[in-house]
């Protein structure tokens, strides 16, 4: 099936008289004949639920629709985006261990790596999104386990190159995790470029409406763990909080990552999504592959507009001819990016704060990527707490400007701006 198709269809096929619609299963408990049947959970011997804090059955249908939109092995469902992130790094990292990361990434990402992972003993290399592969090579460390970035940076809209850092990734021997929160895989599945985990905000276009905060984590099934088991030991050695399981021999190069994640980190942290949650996603899921062209149409004729007002200093945006990264998002995302631009009025900081202030239909809001348009001024806002130096890094500039594009009439949006830009 096509993923237009598989928004709708994939994930949950109802049997002869069952619920058309995923079923909620509002319950933090479910019930066994016998202590040896659920024994058997416990020991993952058999396939199953006994507590929602690891696993519900709502939960798993939405993360199948999302595991075959990205062309995956497996995958699960957290409270959020961050703790899709984190979930996915420290289910491979661990106190002692490194890993390298593209600097032009969300500055919540870019803290949790840069700050709350060191406090835990992991060390992070911040790389640009466009070193050579010799600069990259250096980064490495004995100790590193992964390479991390961002399909199109947020905000400074950088396309990452998959397959260049995947390749670079495999030559080391570690995994490449993307996060393909404004792609989407409507427009990029990073798994057919090399990618070997997918990671989502689905707060975002997945679920498309202001609605629900959650994330997803999809394993390619590609990666083979038990080929670098030295370096992996998590998964490649005994687990004795499960009776010595060694999950890689035990569920294979399709399902030891996920397995893994859910029964040791989902166990003991807890960022379940809700069911009611997965179910207001699968939702959003439905329209996804309807809503992006929208957005991208909408996005490419706000940053055409853009790139021709006098009072403009610069517009990123990777669908724009002459954009750095145009070439990068043509191979990619033929069809399309995302429905954020990235933009700087001259005048400054103080004079993107005043077109802000001037914007009736696109409201201020730290939210990004849904049906309503919506602005932003990173440096005040998501990327506050970094120094000037590190927005450098992360590609933002203090006098950025965000600009998420809804899926109203174009027309309306660029009305809407160019009356704000008339104030400055």
């Amino acid at each position: 099936m096509k993923n237009d198709t598989k928004c709708i269809e994939a994930g949950y096929t109802p049997k002869n008289g069952e619920s058309r619609m995923i079923p909620i299963i509002q319950s933090t408990t479910f019930k066994y004949d016998t202590s040896e049947d659920m024994g058997k959970l416990f020991d993952l011997e058999a396939s199953g639920y006994f507590y929602t804090r690891l696993q519900n059955p709502t939960n798993d249908y939405v993360a199948g629709k999302i595991c075959a939109l990205e062309g995956g092995s497996a995958a699960m469902l957290t409270s959020s985006g961050q703790a899709a992130n984190f979930f996915a790094i420290f289910n491979i990292c661990s106190c002692g261990d490194h890993l390298i990361a593209s600097a032009a990434i969300y500055g919540g990402t870019f803290n949790l790596i840069n700050v709350t992972l060191r406090k835990m003993g992991i060390d992070v290399t911040f790389v640009d999104s466009d070193a050579t592969d010799e600069e990259i090579e250096k980064a490495f460390k004995p100790n590193t386990k992964l390479i991390f970035g961002e399909t199109i940076s947020n905000p400074s809209l950088r396309v990452f190159d998959i397959e260049r850092f995947a390749n670079i990734a495999h030559k080391h021997g570690v995994p490449l995790i993307v996060d393909n929160t404004f792609a989407t895989p409507i427009n990029c599945r990073p798994i057919e470029f090399g990618c070997d985990i997918v990671t989502h905000s689905t707060t975002k276009y997945m679920d498309g409406h202001d609605a629900t905060v959650g994330g997803c984590i999809v394993d390619s099934g590609k990666f083979d763990w038990m080929a670098h088991a030295e370096k992996f030991p998590g998964l490649c050695t005994p687990d004795e909080s499960y009776h010595g399981i060694t999950y890689a021999e035990k569920f294979g190069m399709g399902g030891a990552f996920i397995t893994k994640c859910t029964a040791q980190l989902m166990r003991d942290f807890g960022c379940i999504q809700s069911p009611m949650n997965a179910y207001m996603l699968n939702l959003g899921l439905e329209s996804l592959a309807v809503r992006m062209p929208r957005h991208c149409e909408n996005a490419q004729a706000v940053a055409e507009f853009l790139a021709s007002n006098d009072k403009v200093a610069w517009v990123s945006y990777p669908g724009l001819k002459g954009d750095k990264y145009y070439d990068l998002a043509q191979k990619y995302m033929p069809n399309g990016t995302c429905g954020v631009i990235s933009f700087g009025v001259k005048g400054g900081r103080k004079a993107a704060e005043e077109f802000m202030k001037h914007l009736k239909l696109a409201i201020i809001a730290t939210h990004v990527a849904d049906a309503h348009s919506c602005v932003l001024h990173p440096a005040s806002a998501t990327h506050r707490q970094l120094t000037d130096e590190q927005l450098v890094e992360c590609g933002v500039k203090p006098e950025g400007i965000r600009f998420s594009c809804g899926i109203e009439a174009k027309e309306d949006i660029i009305a809407d701006i160019a009356n704000a830009l008339s104030f400055i």
